[in-house]
């Protein structure tokens, strides 16, 4: 794979490893005179979707890192290996200090608004790239099979009209709430009073299709599409929605929960539980397939599930019970579905 080759390259180069806790993120440093150089290496492999805030919160990581050991002096440059050029810009296009690679064509991507060089490294990443051996048709053969063989669960044929028209629902709702004010947000948002004193029971759906901003929507929605996508093909239709809508409720008695438990009462939105839902479903989906669905395997799906968690927990006006309650609901109706529904390897 062109992950440990490159890791050869830059060890010849002299940076040193730094693995993280999760696989698809590593970082590589080189002391200099006063400063220190990191190259932060996301292999960004097909059916996993990472956000902003998750790339963003891993380069700051690395930053503390460096501080904490006294050294204030950093410069992060960002390779994304990847082969869907769209879903690399998508996380780096912001970011002036990140390239991709594009692991198809074995080329190196530097958009008009990110540095021309990092100490050299462009020359030395082109020639690296230019001289990649060709893979033997026969090795593409047996990559396609074993491919076939992880991907037995998904149904190709199947259109996954559920997820899509989630995800349009939920643009359409956000179109909606910037025109019209606060109107939606009053009568739909989530709060455990406005069910025991008002008996609005009804805010148990509604608040999973409204989002507090363009980028609070825009992470799930991507989320969404990338990995719902995959679980739709993989159950079906009914049971899909039956996932994302027990997983939101889900969220919604966790969150309730929590707000009687510590007397603390807010109203929350967001379709993050029903999200984080079916990012569980597929978890579980790719335990039962043997450890791998698409080419993501259970250990990568369980690490970004943690570290999405990890993550809110380290951030402010995040409503961290709707995801666990989420994850946890689309976790075990995955299973129950696999039990009774008959979906099954080959099936």
């Amino acid at each position: 794979m062109i992950f440990e080759q490159l890791e050869h390259l830059l060890t010849e180069q002299g940076f040193n490893k730094i693995p993280s806790n999760l696989p698809e993120f590593t970082f590589f440093f080189r002391n200099e005179n006063t400063y220190v150089n990191v190259l932060y290496v996301i292999d960004y492999v097909q059916s996993l979707y990472i956000t902003q805030d998750q790339y963003r919160h891993v380069r700051n990581q690395i930053m503390g890192f460096f501080n904490a050991k006294g050294i204030k002096d950093v410069h992060v440059l960002s390779l994304i290996l990847c082969a869907d050029m769209n879903k690399a810009r998508q996380i780096c296009e912001q970011d002036r200090f990140s390239w991709v690679i594009d692991t198809v064509n074995n080329r190196l991507l530097i958009y008009e608004n990110q540095i021309s060089d990092f100490y050299g490294m462009k020359g030395i990443l082109e020639n690296f790239l230019f001289n990649l051996p060709e893979v033997p048709s026969g090795e593409n053969d047996r990559k396609e099979a074993a491919d076939n063989n992880c991907n037995n669960i998904i149904d190709r044929k199947i259109i996954p009209w559920v997820n899509i028209t989630l995800v349009i629902i939920n643009i359409v709702l956000y179109v909606v709430c910037t025109f019209t004010g606060d109107m939606l947000y009053n009568i739909g948002t989530f709060g455990v009073m406005d069910i025991i004193e008002n008996g609005e029971w009804y805010r148990l759906l509604t608040n999973i299709f409204l989002h507090a901003d363009i980028q609070h929507l825009v992470n799930n929605m991507l989320i969404l599409y990338y990995i719902g996508n995959v679980v739709e093909k993989s159950v079906g239709h009914l049971p899909y929605a039956l996932i994302y809508f027990l997983s939101g409720l889900s969220g919604d008695v966790f969150s309730a929960g929590y707000e009687l438990f510590t007397g603390n009462y807010v109203s929350s939105l967001g379709a993050s539980g029903a999200v984080f839902g079916v990012e569980g479903a597929m978890l579980m989906l790719a335990i039962l397939n043997k450890g791998k669905i698409t080419e993501i395997t259970a250990g990568r799906i369980a690490f970004v599930i943690a570290f999405s968690l990890y993550c809110g927990f380290t951030s402010s006006y995040v409503n961290n019970m709707a995801h666990i309650g989420g994850v946890l609901m689309g976790f075990a109706a995955a299973g129950v579905l696999w039990l009774f529904s008959g979906i099954r390897k080959g099936s």
